[in-house]
């Protein structure tokens, strides 16, 4: 009986340190993409998580776009964003303090490491 118990706080403990995790990749997210050829791109996200579904804002040289087809799943997450004429797909990992996002351009993968910004005051 012991057992059975230890089990069941044991996974409604891991349920609930993912369901956290989710949570805290709500809010806005910030870095930079280097390309293979150097250039350096800003990244600025702004992720609203609801359930398993992910949406919010990508910042690009459009202006800010809609993320789509947004999914979550624990701490990894996937979404799409269009600019340019072209739709780039994101995969990511939330890391707690960070995030790691990779971005596939044309078939040519790009990672980065995103942080929340600090606010100036």
């Amino acid at each position: 009986m012991k057992k059975k118990i230890f089990t069941t706080t044991l996974l409604v403990s891991c349920f609930m340190i993912c369901l956290a995790a989710i949570a805290d990749l709500n809010g806005k997210w910030a870095g930079k993409l280097i390309t293979s050829d150097g250039q350096e791109y800003p990244l600025l996200y702004n992720f609203k998580v609801d359930g398993d579904k992910l949406t919010g804002t990508a910042l690009t040289p459009e202006g800010d776009v809609d993320i789509k087809e947004g999914k979550t799943n624990g701490t990894d997450f996937s979404f799409t964003v269009a600019t340019s004429g072209i739709v780039i797909p994101h995969t990511g990992k939330f890391l707690g303090d960070s995030i790691s996002v990779e971005l596939d351009i044309n078939g040519s993968k790009s990672s980065s490491v995103l942080k929340r910004p600090v606010d100036k005051k």
